[in-house]
């Protein structure tokens, strides 16, 4: 039954879990597009620690491990094949000789800025295909969910001490990573 009301429709919490789990795959599929596109070597789980190291700046394993919510040793695999592929750099800190960080190279950031670049292109042109009427809806509604994720807001996200934000995509990108955590990086 249509509403007549003139108020919004209110949706059940299963409709919304719904849209969610298929805006998940959209959004998992968009995610796996556009680092495939730049890099087919490296996998969704890899890029998601690239990108928790673009936001937080250089981290300890452990820290990378509790981030993206895997184990300590499968997150030192995933580390070494990004050492290995130059997208990632160890050293060893200067108060504490014993304390190893991680942090991006240079390539580290150009992937995560590229591949960061396709995905708001490709999100740009699924926004254009919303009617402009349900921009603010739709806005509203991702800043609830990257809230309730405990998700930075744009101003607060950043790529390394010398680079500006990337995009304002990137808190729907990081939901979209952690939902992949785990996926193809396989020892």
């Amino acid at each position: 039954m249509p509403n007549t009301s003139g108020q919004p429709a209110t949706a059940s919490r299963e409709s919304v879990i719904e849209a969610l789990l298929t805006a998940s795959r959209a959004m998992v599929a968009i995610a796996g597009r556009s680092l495939a596109d730049v890099d087919t070597e490296v996998t969704l789980p890899q890029f998601r620690a690239l990108v928790v190291l673009a936001a937080r700046g250089p981290q300890r394993i452990v820290d990378i491990a509790a981030d993206l919510g895997v184990a300590p040793s499968t997150a030192t695999r995933m580390c070494d094949r990004l050492v290995r592929k130059d997208l990632l750099r160890r050293y060893r800190t200067p108060a504490d000789r014993r304390e190893v960080r991680l942090s991006l190279t240079a390539a580290g950031r150009a992937l995560v800025r590229d591949v960061t670049r396709r995905r708001r292109d490709e999100l740009a042109r699924i926004i254009d295909a919303i009617p402009a009427s349900a921009h603010a809806h739709v806005t509203t509604a991702l800043q609830a969910l990257n809230s309730a994720a405990g998700e930075l807001p744009e101003r607060d996200w950043w790529l390394g001490p010398e680079e500006a934000p990337v995009s304002p995509a990137v808190a729907v990108d990081d939901l979209v990573e952690r939902t992949a955590v785990g996926l193809g990086d396989r020892p």
